[in-house]
Formats: C-alpha cells, structure tokens, sequence
C-alpha cells in the first residue's frame, strides 16, 4: 500500500511521459438483447451468428491490440489511457478488462449510457497507476431538427502523475450516412456543445490540461473540427501515419482518411509530443481491389473475417512537467 501511495506523490520538477490511444473497436456488442436498443444485428440468431466465441475473440483481439499500442522506440510501457468508440455496454468493458487478455493490466474504466438507437456508447480506459478520476459527467446532445439521438460526450477530470488535473473528453460524433453535406450541421450541433464544456474550464483554469479524442467522422480540416482551433485547442493527430503503410486511421474506396483525431489544449502543446497511426502488420491486411493495405476488420460485409476493426489506432506520446 505504501508504495502505490508513493506513486501518487507529485512529481514536482520531473518530467513524465503519458501514452494516450484512441480507437474506434468497430462494433463490440455481447450477445444478450437489449428490448430498448436496435441490436438484433449482434445476436447468434442474426445474419452475423455474433456468437459468445466471436465475442470473446473480438474482446481478445481488442486486449491484443490495446498492449501492443505500448510499443515504442524507447521499449514497451502499458498505455496510460485508452478512449474507445462504438461500445455498446458495461458488460461488455467489465468482460473486456476483468476476464479478457486485458485482464491483467489492471484498466479501470468510466463510459456514458447514451441514448443512441444502437445502445453505443464512448469509454476511457485507465490506469490507476497514472490517472486518478476526480469526477465525470456525461455530456447529453440535444438533438436538433431531423438529428437522430447521438452518444453522449464523455467528461472526465483526473488528477495524473505530476499532481496536475487532466481534463479528458470522449467523443463519437454523428456519422455521414444520408449524406455529408446533410448531416454536417448535426456534427456541427455536438462541437459546439463540446467547445461550450472547454470553455467552462478555460474560464477558471486558463492553463488547464485538455485533450480532446475520439471519432469525429470528419477530417481535420472540415468545418466542425476547426472549432475546437478557435477555442485554445490543437490538433495533434494531423497528418499522422504509420509505419506500415497506413496513411490514416480508416479506409474508405481506397483512400485513407482520418477521421479518429486527438485534440490538446494550448499550452499542453508545447511539450514534447509524437503522435502516429498504429499500424502494427497482425492489424493490416492486403487490400486487393484497391492496392496497398487496409485495416484487418472483423466483418467484410456479413462474412466474418476473424480481424480487429476497421480503424486503426491513434496513439499519443507526450510530456507532462508539473511546475
């Protein structure tokens, strides 16, 4: 006990360093049907056959790729946070980080409980070891006009190695489906109730460490992201690529996008930061029609393919010095 207190004395002077992932999973469902969401796609009677061993094969896969994100140059270290999109529920991250390959790196978790016709939600996974949570809120989106209900925004404050607060934000922004130019003003909608919750923070803490990931299902230099540049945020994540091809974090027709982003507040942004798309070959497969590779996901079309995700993870290796 004595040690893990010592752990979370301040580290006042010293520089640390904190590896961040986000990763959209790409559809973790159990198998259990949920009468108030539209889930019958994930059941072992569905076209899928999402049986208990697929399940439990995507939640070790999943395991697989969240420890493998810790690889680096300088060696391999247990990501510190991982923020996941497109969860559908507590038993889902209670058998991924309790019963699973994960099962052993200690991750503690908070997520939302939205009100999405799909029952998705958004999680940040943590180590005790390196993040402590003072509080979390679930951020609701009103929907606007023909704006389907959408997942809740995560908010989680946590005081982190050097004694400092971080203050985290979870996101999964409406998709494109129907069209984007129809559907931007809904993700225009959840940005702004995003940069409304920043703001709140700048106004008593100016210097407060922010960081802002998940899937925004836009690229960087679409409309609604470029709010959050003109609330003291920076964009990280734009223009990372992997090391084995991966020129994005999602292929669509051919062409990388990166529509996953991570987002830093200001003055976070001068200390030392890499950030690259994990492109690890076990996540990767040849991509036939189009040339080059894409990612390894678990379903193509309804023939299940035995992968990881159609996205590929970003991860964010940056400094910390408490002052």
């Amino acid at each position: 006990m004595c040690c893990l207190l010592l752990l979370w004395l301040p580290l006042y002077g010293q520089a640390q360093q904190l590896t961040i992932v986000e990763l959209n999973v790409e559809n973790v469902f159990d198998t259990q049907h949920d009468s108030l969401k539209n889930d019958q796609e994930w059941l072992p009677e569905s076209p899928r056959h999402w049986t208990r061993r697929k399940y439990w094969d995507k939640l070790n896969h999943l395991g697989q790729e969240i420890i493998a994100c810790g690889e680096s140059e300088d060696g391999w270290s247990l990501p510190d946070m991982v923020a996941l999109c497109e969860v559908e529920n507590d038993t889902t991250m209670r058998d991924l980080t309790k019963r699973s390959l994960l099962r052993k790196a200690h991750y503690e978790y908070v997520m939302t409980d939205s009100p999405d016709e799909r029952g998705i939600d958004v999680v940040l996974l943590y180590s005790p070891f390196s993040f402590a949570p003072i509080a979390t809120h679930s951020l609701r989106i009103e929907p606007m006009a023909e704006m389907r209900k959408t997942r809740d925004i995560l908010y989680v404050s946590g005081r982190i190695v050097t004694g400092d607060t971080l203050h985290v934000f979870v996101l999964h922004a409406p998709s494109r489906y129907g069209g984007e130019r129809a559907t931007r003003p809904f993700r225009l909608h959840v940005m702004n109730r995003l940069c409304a919750a920043i703001d709140s923070i700048h106004v008593t803490s100016p210097l407060a460490k922010m960081i802002v990931l998940g899937d925004f299902n836009d690229t960087a230099d679409d409309v609604a992201p470029q709010l959050l540049l003109q609330h003291g945020m920076v964009n990280v994540s734009k223009g990372a690529m992997g090391r084995n091809g991966a020129k994005g974090t999602y292929k669509f027709k051919g062409e990388w996008e990166s529509i996953d982003q991570i987002f830093i507040s200001e003055e976070w942004a001068t200390q030392p930061h890499d950030c690259q798309v994990f492109d690890a070959p076990f996540l990767l497969v040849e991509d036939d029609k189009y040339g080059g590779v894409m990612p390894r996901r678990n379903y193509i079309g309804m023939r299940y393919n035995k992968g990881f995700s159609d996205h590929l993870p970003l991860v964010l290796r940056i400094g910390v010095h408490s002052r």
